[in-house]
This record gives C-alpha cells, sequence and structure tokens, in this order.
C-alpha cells in the first residue's frame, strides 16, 4: 500500500461511510470533487487536526459499511483529518477487526481461547470451515476471547452494510453458527443477561441486583428499583462530600491494580489544570472476564447513573466509554440508555436541575487487548495507535487529550452507587478490613453453573467454586486469567480478596476463575496462553515484543522434546519471563509469564 496521498479514490459507499461522520467536505483539499482550483491553498486545516480523536470512528465507519478498509477509503479519511496516511494505516493495522485487505462483507468470529478451546473450539472451527466451504461469502476467523466465556464455545458474527449487522452463537454448534453468519437476522436470538447470572433475583445483591429483575431498556423501570437514589444523594453531599464516602468505603479498583478510587478522584479533583474527563474502561479483554458485559447488557442505567456520580465528584463534564467491539448488544444497550437519559433531563447540560453539565459519548474498541491498560486506551480514543505511555506523568495528571483524566472500569464505577445508598460504614462492614465491598467472579471452564456470582470479599475459592457445581476430577484453577497464575486442587481454602490471594503466591486479578478437570490437556492451555501474549503484544517495547515471542518458541519446543533439552527450555523461560517482568513499560509484559511460571512450579505441568 502507498503510504504517502495517492490517486486511490473511496467507492461511493465508502465516502458516505465518512461523510456521514464527519459532515460533508468544503474543498478540495478535503476530497471534494469541485472543477475550482481550490488545491492551491488549505482551509480549516487547524480545525480539521483538532478532530484527529476521530480517525478510529472514521475507520470503524468504514469497516462497517464494506468489511474492510481500502485505500482509496484510507486516503479520504485522511484527507478529511489531515493525519498523514502512513500513521493512519499503522492505526488500521493495530486492530484486529479491521482489515486492510479484501475480504467478505460477512465475517464469523470464532473464539478460540481458554474456555472455549477447552469446550471444543477447534472441533467447533474445523466443522464450519467445512461446511461453508470456499466461495462462501464468508470469512472464518479465529478470535481471542469473546468474553462469552458461561456459554463457551462462542461464535460472532458480522455483517457489514448500513445497518450492520450480528448475530451471536453461544453455545455454538457448527449448524448454528453457519446459521449465524449466512443469514444474521433469522439466527436464534441471544439469551438474556441475566442467564448468566446464576444468584439473579436475590435481593441480597448489591451490584447485580437489577439484572434479571428490571427491563434493561426501561429508565422508568430502573428507576422504580432505586435509580437515580444515588446521584441524587451526591448532589446533596457535593464533590468533596461523594469522595469523602468513596474514600471511607475503601474501594479499590476492581480491574486489577487496586489502587484506592477515592486517592484516584480526588487526585483528578484537585488539578487546576481543565477540562477534566472521565473515561470508563468497559474494554475487558482478558480471557475468561465477562462481568462488565453482563452488566452493561443487564443494567445499562446503573453505569450511566455512575458515571455521572463520578465526573460530578471529579469536576469533569465529559466522559469516554470506551467498549470493547465484540460487545454488539451491550452498545445497543448503551447506546439507548445514555439517549434515554439525555431526553429526561438525566445527562446535559443542567443534570437534575442541578446546574452541572454532563454528556458521554461511547468510543468503540476494535480488538485489541492492549487497550484495556489506561494510557493505550487514551491513545485509542485521540486516534494513535493503543500503546502504553510511560509513566509519571499519571493520569490524573496528563491523561486523555493532556488533561486531567479519571479513569475506572465498569465494575469499579458500579460499585459507587451502593456505597452512596447505604453509606460508607455499611459499605466497608461488607468483606474485610483490606478488601472491602462485594466483588463479582467470571466462573467458568469445568463447572455445572458458569456465570457472573457477587461474593463479599473473604469467601474461599472453594466456596465460590461449590456454588457453581464444580466438576469432579478437578486439575487445577486458574485465576485473574492470562495474566493470573495458576492453583492446585488442594488450595481451594484461598480467601478471595487481594490479600489472600498475594499471601497465597497468586492474584485475584479482575476475578476470573476458570477451572479445568484432567480431560484438557495443560502444555496446550499454556500454548494458548502464550499465543494469546505474542499476538496481544503493541510491540513498542523489546522485553514485552521478543520476550512472548521467546516463550512462546520455547513452549512449542518443550510439547516436543523431553528430560535435558525441556530443562534448557524452561530455564529459559524463566529467563525470559524475569525479564519481561522487570523490563515491560506496561502490565502484558509484566504479567506475560505469569500463568506459565505457576503451571510449572505449582502443577508440575512438564514433569
Amino acid at each position: 500500500m502507498d503510504l504517502h496521498f495517492g490517486d486511490s479514490k473511496p467507492t461511493d459507499d465508502e465516502r458516505a461511510a465518512v461523510d456521514a461522520l464527519l459532515g460533508p467536505p468544503e474543498s478540495s483539499w478535503e476530497g471534494a470533487d469541485r472543477s475550482d482550483a481550490d488545491l492551491r491553498w488549505a482551509r480549516g486545516g487547524r480545525e480539521a487536526r483538532d478532530r484527529r480523536d476521530l480517525l478510529l470512528p472514521g475507520l470503524h465507519a468504514i469497516n462497517d459499511q464494506v468489511g474492510w478498509i481500502s485505500e482509496g477509503a484510507l486516503d479520504y479519511l485522511c484527507r478529511r483529518l489531515t493525519v498523514p496516511p502512513a500513521e493512519a494505516y499503522g492505526v488500521a493495522t493495530f486492530y484486529a477487526m479491521f482489515s486492510v485487505k479484501p475480504r467478505p462483507a460477512t465475517v464469523l468470529h470464532v473464539c478460540t481461547d481458554l474456555a472455549c478451546a477447552a469446550a471444543g473450539a477447534s472441533e467447533l472451527c474445523a466443522g464450519i470451515e467445512a461446511r461453508l466451504g470456499l466461495g462462501s461469502g464468508v470469512s472464518v476467523e479465529r478470535s481471542p476471547c469473546l468474553g462469552l466465556c458461561e456459554r463457551a464455545p462462542a461464535a460472532l458474527a458480522i455483517r457489514a452494510g448500513d445497518p450492520v449487522r450480528t448475530a451471536v452463537s453461544a453455545p455454538a454448534t457448527v449448524h448454528d453458527a453457519v446459521l449465524a453468519a449466512s443469514a444474521p437476522d433469522s439466527a436464534p436470538e441471544e439469551p438474556s443477561a441475566a442467564m448468566a447470572v446464576p444468584q439473579a433475583g436475590d435481593p441480597s445483591l448489591a451490584l447485580l441486583r437489577r439484572v434479571g429483575v428490571v427491563d434493561p431498556s426501561s429508565l422508568d423501570d430502573y428507576r422504580a428499583h432505586g435509580g437515580y437514589t444515588a446521584l441524587r444523594r451526591a448532589f446533596e453531599l457535593g464533590p468533596a462530600g461523594v469522595i469523602r464516602e468513596v474514600t471511607d468505603s475503601g474501594l479499590v479498583g476492581r480491574g486489577g491494580a487496586a489502587f484506592p478510587t477515592g486517592r484516584k478522584w480526588q487526585a483528578t479533583a484537585s488539578q487546576p489544570d481543565h477540562p477534566h474527563y472521565l473515561v470508563c474502561n468497559a474494554d475487558e479483554s482478558e480471557p475468561g472476564t465477562f462481568k462488565d458485559r453482563v452488566i452493561m447488557e443487564g443494567d445499562p442505567f446503573a453505569l450511566v447513573e455512575a458515571m455521572t456520580i463520578a465526573a460530578y465528584a471529579t469536576g469533569a463534564h465529559k466522559g469516554y466509554l470506551y467498549l470493547r467491539g465484540e460487545y454488539p448488544r451491550a452498545l445497543r444497550r448503551l447506546e439507548h440508555a445514555i439517549a434515554q437519559a439525555r431526553a429526561r433531563g438525566l445527562l446535559g447540560d443542567d443534570v437534575l436541575g442541578q446546574g452541572y453539565a454532563f454528556d458521554i459519548e461511547i468510543r468503540r474498541g476494535a480488538g485489541a487487548y492492549i487497550c484495556g491498560e489506561e494510557t493505550a486506551l487514551f491513545n485509542s480514543i485521540e486516534g494513535y495507535r493503543g500503546e502504553p505511555r510511560s509513566k509519571p506523568p499519571f493520569p490524573v495528571e496528563k491523561g486523555l487529550f493532556g488533561k486531567p483524566t479519571v479513569e475506572n472500569n465498569v465494575e469499579t464505577l458500579v460499585n459507587v452507587l451502593p456505597i452512596l445508598t447505604m453509606g460508607a460504614p455499611a459499605y466497608a462492614a461488607i468483606g474485610t478490613a483490606k478488601s472491602t465491598g462485594p466483588k463479582l467472579f467470571c466462573v467458568s471452564g469445568s463447572v455445572e453453573r458458569p456465570g457472573i456470582y457477587e461474593l463479599p470479599f473473604g469467601a474461599t475459592l472453594g466456596e465460590l467454586l461449590e456454588l457453581a457445581g464444580v466438576r469432579e476430577r478437578l486439575r487445577a484453577v486458574l485465576l485473574g486469567g492470562a495474566a493470573g497464575g495458576f492453583v492446585r486442587p488442594d488450595e481451594l481454602d484461598i480467601p478471595l480478596t487481594f490479600e489472600g490471594t498475594r499471601e497465597a503466591g497468586t492474584t485475584l486479578g479482575s476475578g476470573v476463575v476458570m477451572a479445568f478437570d484432567d480431560t484438557v490437556p495443560l502444555p496446550r492451555l499454556l500454548l494458548r496462553i502464550a499465543e494469546f501474549f505474542r499476538d496481544e503484544s503493541c510491540g513498542q517495547c523489546v522485553p514485552c515484543r521478543v520476550g512472548t515471542v521467546r516463550q512462546e518458541e520455547a513452549l512449542h519446543r518443550i510439547v516436543q522434546r523431553t528430560g535435558a533439552a525441556a530443562a534448557d527450555d524452561i530455564a529459559l523461560l524463566r529467563e525470559v519471563g524475569r525479564a519481561m517482568r522487570d523490563a515491560s513499560i506496561c502490565g502484558l509484559g509484566q504479567t506475560a509469564w505469569n500463568a506459565v511460571e505457576s503451571a510449572i512450579d505449582r502443577l508440575g505441568a512438564y514433569e
């Protein structure tokens, strides 16, 4: 592809997709078809550069319309935004859901990650490809985790056009997956979000109590079940009072880092530089994680309310909700919820008549695990490759667009609602002294009742697995997803707290709990984890870029060799793992060796 402005022209559909997002071009400089010689000077260059953050939505618009991004379409989008084509090409090729090569309008993503691999994803892919054959007009792509682990194996069909059509098949069979790809409108309706919550309807729940009880499309139903009580309480307390309540509650981030939420909010609110931004990280891409999806699909107004409270407390008037591109139903639910809230005065220039202005914009990801890292997420929103930034400066000082930014994930934000309704002391009384409140756990794999479970911090791993109905012949449990670690069946008394898992030499992470019985080949599972990190490394730093490749190569060799040869590769793995952990820029490289290390040391995976 020519990385300079070339002679390629967009098709009418591609031009229409870009113009629908950006408006019609005003000059030939921007690509307008005009007979006058207005290419002799540029107009609106600065304004166009200020819209660089629309590059990712522009790529989505093209990909949604025709299924791939041609040279002419990319060239036209670059002219509209005055972005160098080489940079835009780097962004377009960064995301797994985009293609810069021709492909059919229908793409069937078949998950081959941990839970789905254990449930027969390889056989499913082979069966689908055999059934469809060549010339079917469907591109079958093996995909990392689709966030449907409770219904593994899973497939997601996306058909480009106006409008885009999607269909989910989970648990997928060859017949259902082919039907989803060939006739998305005729595919069976996806089960409700409540099906992923075995505890649905339990009035003692704090975070999941509305899932399966309220109509997720009804603002009135949400308010009838306590919705917007917390926001009214926030306006009574004032920004400082809200931050004090969150601080006193002991709430820490639920994405894995466990940073105190109140401290983060206070640090952002105290920054003199303005404007301040709020970013909701809904890009949960950790294999085995699906809790945020269930909340967004089953209780979307709760997230809208929680974001409004967080923004009010930190002095932000604009919020960005960065949503996984693989969550089409969550996108529809949130778009509807935001529109309803805006129409009823719960978003906009005068929220609840309190003179406070706040609004939310959804930005879709496009298949990049690294964008779950907060600074990589900022780069993605701004229209750059989703590569992490060096710290300091920290996001509370210079985050999105170089301004003070508070970033929290979905689960962290919705915890703010019970904090304000029940009060900080009552919330802090749940759980343990160092890990307060309820926690959501994503349980999948070899269990009878996979799904999202809400338990107070301090419950043991065995108690959680008993609720989920763990099967016999348990071989191992993976805590924290691909970036976490394995534990043995005789270690189920580990308390599910940040400090408890740390003392046990593992991690709680984002709350992933994947059980595997002895029918799952452990070496193949470890190889899939290594493949995942190799694929998802952004390539910015050498330890991660090279280390993840070397890790995968060594695991391939170990499977084929025994004795002293395998011992040499295990020694190499340890050396590479230490280098990644000590020298990688972000958490992806720092944790890429964790699961493999724990499988070798705790499970004796290659003995």
